[in-house]
């Protein structure tokens, strides 16, 4: 019975709503976004517009590209020379493809250097690594997260923890995965990842653009100040959320008796718009991108526009092995971590940040 009644609960997710303006000293907008490392999904609508502007249109176009590696050994990632090519000179981003996360072994590489392991219990004890237990195993540990400062072992790559580790990853437990990898830098380098990792089956790839127009759109009603909405006057941050996800699953709005499909409809008040601009980029995003598109985004009101506010949202692989910063991530029913910003005409905007079951606190 007690088995029947877990079955039956519904998993508890946390969403966290904030408002602030992007002119504040203290604004937590690029952090937030810095530190949401493993984008697969990045979609922002605008009220009243038809067609973009040449420079958001370019930025969108510019999001890519990204690579995938076939059977890359895990040791490759931990040697001296990718370690000096990308890590050192760039932000380089690494995530395990086609693994799951509450069953398989996933890897993900993060900017600041960090090497995050998550392992079932046998290969755990198979490559003698030192970790510890993942948050969210239960009464029986079945998985344990490890790390590896990529940095701390360029610095010693004499070092027997460094010796240990290659030994690890070449000899006592070799893993392969299929990886997604990226790479950001500012720098002239001519160092490519094509080139580097061309003794294995590598592809560039780009992410695909979803462009479209809604005709007739019934919007709701939002005051930037009131984040908690107002009876009659305006919506909530939390039911703005709810008509989000509606919009961008191209849900039938309406709530015809005869629909079957779904009885949702917008929140009240709500306005209608003529037209309204929906943009969708799947597949490996980098935080730096999502910085630029959110960064246009606020310079879309500095000329006067009809809209009174758009938005940008965000979702991370439901298996990474971490949401924001180095805070696990599990999958439990969903595997979700999200972001969205709304941002006002006069430079408010609320932040909300949505997490599973399976997931720390937003930070």
């Amino acid at each position: 019975m007690a088995t029947l009644r877990r079955l039956r609960e519904v998993p508890r997710h946390l969403l966290v709503c904030e408002k602030s303006n992007f002119g504040h000293d203290k604004s937590r907008h690029r952090h937030l976004v810095e530190t949401h490392y493993h984008n697969y999904r990045v979609s922002f609508l605008i009220p009243e517009c038809g067609i973009l502007s040449k420079e958001l249109k370019n930025l969108v176009m510019e999001t890519g590209p990204y690579y995938f590696v076939k059977n890359l050994p895990l040791h490759e990632l931990i040697t001296q020379e990718f370690i000096n090519t990308f890590v050192k000179k760039g932000s380089c981003y690494a995530l395990t493809h086609n693994t799951n996360i509450d069953e398989d072994n996933t890897v993900a590489l993060l900017p600041n250097g960090k090497l995050i392991l998550s392992l079932d219990k046998d290969t755990y004890e198979e490559t003698g690594l030192q970790g510890r237990p993942s948050q969210y195993s239960g009464r029986k540990v079945m998985k344990f997260i490890v790390s590896i400062d990529l940095m701390d072992l360029s610095f010693n790559p004499n070092s027997k923890k460094y010796e240990r580790i290659s030994w690890s990853f070449k000899e006592k437990k070799p893993l392969k995965f299929d990886f997604l990898l990226a790479w950001h830098h500012t720098g002239a380098e001519e160092s490519t990842m094509m080139s580097y990792f061309s003794n294995y089956r590598i592809q560039e790839l780009q992410p695909k653009i979803a462009l479209s127009t809604v005709t007739e759109l019934q919007c709701p009603v939002l005051r930037s100040g009131a984040l908690q909405g107002e009876p009659e006057a305006a919506c909530s941050a939390p039911e703005l959320l709810d008509w989000l996800g509606a919009v961008f699953s191209r849900a039938d709005l309406t709530n015809e008796p005869n629909s079957f499909v779904s009885t949702y409809c917008c929140p009240q008040p709500s306005t209608v718009v003529a037209r309204a601009y929906l943009c969708t980029i799947t597949g490996f995003i980098l935080p730096e991108k999502i910085c630029l598109l959110l960064e246009q985004l606020c310079h879309y009101f500095d000329e006067p526009k009809l809209a009174p506010w758009v938005t940008l949202s965000v979702q991370g692989f439901a298996d990474s092995p971490v949401s924001w910063r180095e805070n696990e991530h599990g999958f439990r029913k969903g595997g979700e971590h999200l972001y969205n910003f709304v941002i006002f005409n006069n430079q408010d905007y609320w932040l909300q940040m949505a997490v599973g079951a399976n997931d720390d606190c937003p930070p």
